[in-house]
């Protein structure tokens, strides 16, 4: 497994845990704005543990606050590591990929790639533009007949450190609009979306129920989250907003994978269940349509009679 991130000492930690699992490991310290430097990381990888055969994208920084408290700076910065950030991790995967006609790209996205909020505009942009970006090269790679796979998972709210350090201008902490999921949920929606032909994953009911509302309410949901966008994204605990979080570099410490929502966070997915059974659902579907056809028919043929 090839590992790409900035902080070292986080990445120092995952591999170290991922090796004491068996896995072999590369890891890199990279940052993903950074096109050559990540050009350099596949690199270094492929000569390590040879071809990558799936490339998971999941970089993201991002700034809670509103637009008119947010500097150009940030947005920019926010947007080089979350949008150019999988871009140039795409790009470094397909230089591979297309050569060998085989492999597997993975987008991790978000219902807020379909359904943008207010006091994430800089990463709601930068998902927004990956959903883009993603539709425009699956295009291409039919039209050149590449056997590479892409694919996107987009999720809900995960128990995940970001809300501790990300960038925050607000005077309370910040939190996910829950329901809340373990990391492990998306973590197998991953592994599933790298193994299964899939164009997209929506992963959990609040995912679902965030793009299909946006598809027939739009106007709805902007009035709606403007009363409670604010108040669901924000913890009862004091910030302070000068605090710099990680936006422009890494912060020291290994928070590991959990956040500090552990006693609010689920565990599972009915969504995911059904992503992953789907042509079984599917059949039963349509065997329950076909049953009650006939039943509507028996009932005709005996009114009749």
């Amino acid at each position: 497994m090839g590992l790409i991130a900035r902080g070292q000492e986080q990445l120092d930690a995952t591999a170290a845990e991922l090796r004491d699992m068996g896995a072999e490991v590369c890891a890199v310290a990279t940052d993903m704005a950074d096109a050559e430097a990540v050009e350099r990381a596949a690199e270094r990888i492929e000569q390590a543990l040879g071809p990558i055969d799936i490339w998971v994208n999941n970089a993201m920084a991002t700034v809670f606050a509103p637009v008119r408290e947010t500097s150009s700076a940030e947005f920019r910065r926010a947007t080089e590591a979350t949008y150019l950030g999988t871009v140039n991790g795409t790009m470094a995967a397909l230089k591979r990929m297309a050569a060998r006609n085989r492999g597997t790209i993975v987008q991790v996205g978000s219902a807020l790639s379909y359904r943008a909020i207010p006091l994430q505009a800089a990463y709601c942009g930068a998902k927004y533009a990956i959903r883009g970006f993603t539709d425009s090269l699956r295009c291409e790679l039919i039209h050149d007949r590449l056997k590479i796979h892409l694919t996107m998972v987009h999720l809900p709210a995960v128990n995940t450190p970001q809300f501790d350090w990300a960038r925050n201008h607000m005077t309370k902490r910040a939190q996910p609009v829950p329901p809340i999921f373990q990391p492990e949920v998306p973590a197998r929606a991953i592994v599933f979306a790298a193994t299964h032909r899939r164009r997209e994953i929506w992963l959990g009911w609040p995912t679902v129920k965030a793009i299909l509302a946006n598809k027939i309410a739009p106007g709805l949901l902007d009035h709606y989250l403007a009363r409670k966008g604010y108040d669901t994204q924000l913890g009862p605990e004091p910030h302070d907003p000068s605090e710099p979080g990680n936006l422009f570099d890494p912060l020291p410490g290994d928070p590991g994978a959990h956040g500090r929502f552990d006693a609010l966070a689920r565990d599972t997915s009915s969504e995911m269940f059904t992503s992953r059974h789907r042509d079984a659902l599917a059949g039963g579907v349509l065997m329950l349509g076909a049953l009650a056809l006939v039943a509507m028919v028996r009932r005709g043929v005996t009114r009749r009679c």
